[in-house]
């Protein structure tokens, strides 16, 4: 498993991060820690969750994801692990975490990480991430950006006064960014140099064959910011495994739970999605070795996070770090894209 440097920190991060968002929801504690130790045993060093995880988040739930991975981590050599875990900014559709707002202020900021570190039982988290900005901005596959949608925001300035707080007190060492836009990954880092405050070190958005777009409109400020991409969603919910092809796959969390994988459900979704798996079966790989494997291969991905129900679907996941690509094989892949360019971004 190799190890890459994440941004200007001294973090060197295992090429797959092992994702969490289904423990405590689809996976019982068991399953959790079983996971946990096949993925350390693999050589992953690196562990994301999230204070609203797991997903779907309900008020009955919501943490559970970080006591599960709490009571593996208290069993383990901590300085051997790099555990990332996020903020959740505002929003009406979690009013149970922390009480009236979400606002990316310093009441907020200050308990949600003494609730994630209590949960987590550990004294610091290593990297710690904005899920998504305090300010308004299309999210998760919503339409282009709508100024009559502006809203009311605590000032970037502001988040990174209070941040550099919590990295003095030792309780988070690092700080990055989730589903972050070029003007915010920039606003953060100008603020940061001309300040001498704390410098995000990672962005974490979505990326796979379907959604390309970080390419375009990330990739340079990634490159030239030093801020390196964690790429979440690499099999796009499950679709690029090929599993929905013939409709939702029975106890996938597309099936279980309404409105999931509406980012998917666009028209040249299917269609793109027939042509990557017919492209694997060509290079004799699984669809998802092909999917993972390609987002491994990019410049600008630090690490790839990947999530599994089941151990023989994490093992699978795991092993497409042995997939090496062709000039030749990547050209084909590209002609795909160059056929139905992001059709789920």
């Amino acid at each position: 498993m190799q190890l890459n440097p994440l941004g200007n920190s001294d973090l060197q991060v295992s090429e797959i991060c092992l994702g969490t968002m289904t423990y405590g929801q689809q996976n019982t504690i068991e399953d959790a820690h079983q996971q946990l130790d096949m993925a350390i045993d693999r050589g992953v060093n690196f562990i994301d969750t999230a204070e609203m995880y797991p997903v779907p988040s309900r008020a009955e739930t919501q943490g559970r994801t970080s006591e599960y991975i709490g009571a593996w981590l208290v069993k383990q050599q901590r300085n051997k692990l790099i555990v990332a875990t996020k903020v959740a900014g505002p929003t009406s559709r979690i009013p149970w975490i922390r009480g009236k707002d979400r606002k990316l202020d310093r009441p907020n900021l200050e308990k949600a990480i003494d609730d994630s570190l209590k949960r987590l039982q550990t004294d610091y988290v290593d990297l710690y991430q904005i899920h998504w900005p305090d300010r308004y901005v299309p999210l998760f596959g919503a339409p282009s950006f709508d100024p009559k949608s502006d809203r009311e925001t605590v000032s970037i300035l502001e988040q990174l006064q209070v941040f550099k707080d919590l990295i003095d007190a030792g309780k988070i060492r690092y700080l990055g960014l989730s589903n972050e836009t070029p003007w915010g990954v920039c606003q953060f880092c100008h603020l940061a140099d001309s300040l001498g405050l704390p410098r995000v070190v990672s962005i974490q958005n979505a990326y796979s064959l379907l959604n390309r777009e970080f390419e375009t409109t990330l990739a340079e400020t990634s490159y030239r910011e030093n801020v390196p991409l964690l790429a979440y969603s690499p099999l796009a919910f499950g679709f690029l495994t090929g599993k929905h092809l013939e409709g939702p796959k029975e106890n996938s969390r597309v099936a279980l739970f309404s409105g999931f994988g509406n980012r998917y459900s666009k028209p040249n979704v299917e269609p793109a999605t027939r042509e990557y798996v017919a492209l694997a079966k060509k290079f004799g790989l699984s669809p998802t070795q092909l999917a993972l494997a390609f987002v491994r291969s990019r410049s600008f991905v630090a690490s790839t996070i990947i999530g599994a129900t089941s151990l023989e679907q994490l093992q699978e996941n795991l092993d497409s770090v042995n997939v090496e690509f062709t000039p030749e094989m990547l050209a084909e892949i590209d002609a795909v894209h160059l056929k139905y360019p992001n059709p789920a971004p």
